[in-house]
């Protein structure tokens, strides 16, 4: 079956296939880590771009809290997955990839991840196990246009939390593509570098935090995922809220059930983030380590939420919109153009 043969409604949500309704948190066993390209030409002094990440990898221990990760993912029995680099002559000389985007010809002329070289192997103390899984090698930035989305679907996964190299290029375009398949992604902070300090900075202040449910460290991402139960996400008040950008947004003043007219949520009161008192969904909460809550809108971002009096069932309704059956154009005049529909007549005359 191609896109053609799919439905409108089908084709619309082809891109969030992954099961729903499930409790906020890490699913045991539907949660798989992904290190990406954590190899010596990256990580170690004499690598073919040490000299550009040396920096955020030094100031992030970014080697320290890897191995933490390789570690702590190995005591729990979570899925680790390995993405890494490898190019032969014949990527370039027959494929020419150096020839497709500014990424390539930089990894072509610095001679980077040169397959059986030292410099595309794993980082001596990031050595994958016979347990984990090692990808087929990704060619410029996307690791899901490896043989990632079969394994991960092999393993049942809907959770991906991403770490590794670099920041604003592979990492990033791999948890945009996650998202866009339907999956929960974490990027883990300490664990990531790039190639400068800025676009490290860009990455985890400004981007991950909108295309993923939640930016935090090695260390948080551990104690949620022991401290979670098969149920929903227990809050309390006098837990701590921070964003997806893991700023602190404030301190929960009270937690308010449902009801049969108001969806529960919890009351943040009036400081220096919000002007008035606050009330955020429950099903905004996403993750709960310590007790620090999630929620899946940046700091930056929360206090602009329609937030000012507690959610009810009919504003909900109204934030979902039309059923699609009901919608007679998407684009309210236009539709989507098919690639089974007619094309124009063109006069040449």
């Amino acid at each position: 079956m191609n896109g053609n043969d799919l439905t409108r409604e089908e084709r619309q949500h082809r891109g969030t296939y992954l099961p729903k309704n499930e409790p906020p948190g890490y699913p045991r066993a539907k949660t798989a880590i992904l290190i990406i390209d954590p190899v010596n030409d990256f990580l170690s002094e004499g690598g073919a771009a040490w000299e550009m990440t040396k920096g955020t990898v030094e100031h992030n221990d970014v080697v320290k809290h890897l191995r933490q990760l390789i570690e702590g993912a190995h005591e729990r029995g979570i899925p680790l997955l390995f993405g890494p680099m490898a190019y032969t002559e014949e990527d370039y000389a027959e494929h020419q990839l150096q020839k497709r985007s500014g990424i390539n010809r930089i990894m072509y002329e610095k001679k980077m991840f040169l397959a059986g070289s030292w410099g595309a192997d794993f980082h001596p103390d990031l050595q994958p196990s016979g347990q984990d899984i090692i990808l087929e090698p990704h060619k410029t930035t996307d690791v899901f246009m490896t043989d990632l989305p079969d394994q991960l679907e092999r393993l049942g996964t809907t959770h991906l939390v991403i770490a590794g190299m670099a920041a604003n290029l592979c990492c990033e375009s791999t948890g945009r593509h996650a998202v866009e398949r339907g999956f929960d992604v974490t990027y883990l902070s300490d664990a990531i570098g790039s190639e400068s300090m800025p676009s490290y900075e860009a990455s985890i202040r400004l981007n991950y935090p909108l295309l993923s449910n939640a930016v935090i460290t090695v260390e948080e991402f551990f104690r949620a995922f022991d401290g979670q139960t098969d149920g929903a996400i227990s809050v309390q008040a006098g837990d701590s809220v921070r964003g997806s950008d893991h700023g602190e947004i404030g301190t929960v003043k009270e937690v308010l059930p449902a009801t049969s007219d108001q969806d529960a949520c919890l009351l943040v009161p009036q400081g220096l983030i919000f002007s008035s008192d606050t009330y955020i969904p429950m099903d905004a909460v996403v993750h709960r380590s310590g007790s620090d809550v999630f929620v899946n809108v940046p700091k930056l971002v929360a206090s602009t939420m329609p937030w000012d009096k507690p959610p009810t069932r009919s504003g909900r309704e109204a934030k979902e919109g039309s059923a699609a059956a009901s919608v007679d154009k998407l684009y309210r005049s236009y539709e989507p153009t098919s690639l089974s529909a007619p094309r124009p007549a063109t006069d040449n005359r």
